[in-house]
């Protein structure tokens, strides 16, 4: 997302990263309009791959506005280029470049998921011409030339690329947090639940010890007491004893 200032927000990825792995696969895509299996497994599995890869609209290689049927016919095309049946002799690698096409397949499928993607494109593009709008206004008002590097189709396209795949990681990072803090919160409530539920067992014990006891302690108390009260009535006799007789003297 942009920074306050206009300036775009940055995230753990590289713009060099960017730049190298946009650069790299639109020459494949410029020197074969149909990449090959080991081409396709390269682009989906290349360092950087777990941002790139959230954009489902760059996995699919498709158009955004692309119908259902284009979309079903790309699926079609590319799974097979990456299935582990045809590459026999790179099925590891090949296996996680089907599940990223098959998920990223699955999640279009989805109106509201495929609504989401739309909107953080649209959001990219709309970003780029902003800053685009406004950096020529500096120009302007400068007294330098107008001319910018975005002002080439594919220099744009570029840019819009770059901030697109910014904005899915800023999204993805988000929402690795969010699943962390529920986490916490989930593992919290079970650590409370659990001792609440022992305290409960501990007082019912505490109880049925208590209730079973009961008539051994009345017991207790009323030997107690009856062993007192003879005690008590023993020391009152001892004090009881009449006094010795004086024997008076004659003279």
């Amino acid at each position: 997302m942009a920074a306050a200032g206009g300036e775009p927000s940055t995230v753990n990825v590289s713009d060099e990263l960017f730049q190298n792995f946009y650069t790299e696969v639109k020459q494949i895509e410029k020197r074969d309009s149909v990449l090959t299996s080991k081409q396709q497994i390269e682009r989906l599995l290349r360092p950087g791959s777990s941002y790139f890869n959230l954009n489902p609209f760059e996995v699919l290689q498709i158009d955004p506005e692309a119908t259902d049927d284009e979309l079903k016919k790309r699926f079609r095309a590319l799974s097979i280029l990456v299935h582990p049946d045809k590459n026999q002799d790179d099925q590891v690698r090949s296996q996680k470049a089907f599940e990223a096409v098959d998920k990223a397949y699955k999640l279009l499928l989805e109106p509201e998921q495929r609504k989401r993607a739309l909107d953080v494109i649209h959001a990219g593009q709309e970003y780029v011409e902003h800053y685009v709008k406004e950096k020529k206004k500096q120009l302007k008002k400068d007294g330098k030339s107008l001319d910018m590097e975005e002002d080439d189709p594919e220099m744009f396209k570029q840019a819009v690329y770059k901030q697109t795949m910014k904005l899915f990681a800023e999204l993805e990072i988000k929402r690795k947090e969010r699943e962390a803090k529920d986490m916490h919160e989930r593992k919290r409530a079970r650590e409370e639940e659990i001792e609440t539920a022992e305290k409960a067992k501990r007082d019912r014990e505490w109880q049925k010890n208590f209730e079973e006891t009961r008539d051994g302690r009345v017991d207790s108390w009323r030997t107690f007491q009856a062993k007192g009260k003879k005690s008590k009535e023993k020391k009152n006799r001892s004090f009881l004893k009449p006094p010795k007789v004086k024997m008076e003297q004659r003279e």
